[in-house]
């Protein structure tokens, strides 16, 4: 993804859903939108706005009401699928009679996902019906009629064998990659699994050398299992960033705790550089001058899946510590948590789930920039998606009116101030565009990039990664030779 970010207004983003006694102070014909109550909005217009406030809105989770100035859950409240401490030894007995499905490493990725509510209201791996409505629509209907988005289908596929030996039970057990049990998937059902269907209506593309197509689906099975989840535990890495690792439930009442009246959530997969600490405060100027007394930044690097050449998890962990500590970004107000969902690289269809879960999380606003969740053409020199889309698509995305979208300005490097700033286009031989290929080599390189385009600190992180992979990758020829 580029390290660029533009602003762009459009009418069909500009809805908020104000206060009631505030609603009647903006003629709805003004703004060219409908005059019945909508969240989904470009919220840094505090002019068009009066400086007023989103309603407050209240969630249900697990059955007790979770106070929330953020935005209610897709479905009405968080799901939870993990099994109670209490009853655990009794569901894993069960689950060692069952037929077994043994998972992949981006399966469990997904139980993860799925048993702590980032995709509420979904319950379990996709079946049919579901699948295709993700597939066709992006979106799921739920019993009351009412959409909730849902972009990329979350399915389980099985082989051959897998599927006979299931036969016609209807519950079967989940087996981790090293054996453990880690669920029971109850009322299963088994269809096909039309790969290239699939691959063409999440990418757009059946070309070669898309990542998470030849990673897990071109070698997957043929068919796909849907049905309910019951986790008979939280799933755990044990590699040190479990604590990062925070449900939506507990993001919820962490905002709760700091007193959130906004929280603005910004996703990235690469280390943070100050043109993004530019748009994060800059966010955050914005929302305090339309009014919100205490606004939280939501910093969440997706943790799951991610290709080959970004850099790892852990790595971009310490970088992101770096940036808080140097005083980049403030940790007062600043809530650094990870996000375990698995990167497909899918683009627009891609940033509707990312901004989805968001949702699910309480965040109300969700920061979008250039080509979110884009990568170049995997066999042409191009961007796979047109780099405005990812924004103009999250404006008119099915389920996802009540989340307020926020696009961006361009930021790049400042020559003559040596600094991240927002592009000006009368002085734009003045500026550097630093892409996230070009950052890393910088890094590879030992190439320091330039003055203020990140911490001193998260820069040594970077630079230090890059020393350790360059001498792995020279120990085994140094060995044969």
């Amino acid at each position: 993804m580029s390290l660029t970010i533009k602003l762009t207004i459009t009418p069909h983003i500009i809805n908020l859903n104000l206060h009631p006694k505030h609603r009647t102070k903006i003629p709805a014909y003004s703004l060219g939108v409908r005059p019945k109550p909508i969240y989904h909005s470009n919220a840094l217009i505090p002019i068009l706005y009066n400086n007023k406030q989103p309603r407050m809105s209240q969630a249900s989770v697990s059955g007790s009401v979770i106070k929330s100035s953020l935005i209610e859950p897709d479905g009405g409240v968080v799901v939870d699928v993990i099994v109670p401490e209490c009853e655990r030894g009794s569901k894993t007995l069960e689950a060692e009679s069952l037929p077994k499905v043994r998972l992949a490493r981006i399966d469990v990725e997904w139980v993860h996902v799925i048993s702590e509510g980032w995709a509420s209201p979904l319950k379990g791996f996709m079946r049919e019906n579901e699948y295709l409505q993700s597939l066709h629509f992006n979106s799921l209907r739920m019993g009351n009629e009412t959409v909730v988005n849902m972009s990329l289908p979350i399915v389980l596929a099985i082989d051959d064998e897998t599927k006979e030996n299931i036969g016609s039970a209807k519950d079967v057990g989940l087996v981790g990659p090293d054996g453990d049990l880690l669920a029971i998937l109850r009322s299963t059902e088994i269809y096909k699994h039309n790969k290239e269907e699939r691959i063409a209506r999440t990418w757009g593309t059946t070309a070669p050398g898309l990542p998470y197509v030849e990673e897990f689906i071109t070698p997957a099975g043929n068919w796909l299992i849907g049905g309910d989840l019951e986790v008979l535990k939280p799933i755990k890495y044990n590699d040190g960033l479990d604590h990062y690792r925070l449900s939506p439930q507990q993001l919820r009442k962490e905002f709760d705790r700091r007193q959130a009246d906004a929280v603005f959530a910004f996703q990235l997969r690469n280390p943070v550089h100050n043109g993004h600490a530019l748009l994060m405060n800059d966010t955050r100027r914005r929302l305090l001058e339309m009014g919100y007394k205490n606004p939280i930044l939501l910093l969440h690097p997706l943790g799951g899946f991610t290709k080959a050449d970004d850099v790892p998890l852990a790595v971009r962990m310490e970088q992101h510590s770096k940036v808080l500590e140097d005083g980049v970004l403030d940790p007062e107000t600043t809530i650094v948590a990870i996000f375990p969902s698995p990167m497909h690289y899918a683009g627009p269809t891609e940033v509707q789930w990312h901004a989805k879960a968001r949702i699910n999380a309480g965040a109300n606003f969700y920061i979008v920039g250039r080509d979110p969740a884009g990568m170049g053409h995997p066999t042409e020199k191009r961007d796979l998606y047109d780099p405005d889309h990812g924004k103009k698509v999250l404006s008119m995305a099915p389920g996802l009116e009540k989340l307020n979208i926020l696009p961006f300005r361009v930021a790049a490097y400042d020559t003559v101030a040596k600094k991240m700033a927002f592009f000006d286009p009368s002085r734009s031989k003045d500026f550097l565009f630093i892409s996230g290929t070009k950052m890393r080599t910088y890094a590879r390189t030992g190439e320091n990039p330039p003055d203020g385009f990140m911490c001193p600190g998260g820069w040594e992180v970077l630079v230090k990664y890059y020393e350790r992979l360059q001498a792995e990758e020279a120990t085994p020829a140094a060995v044969s030779a």
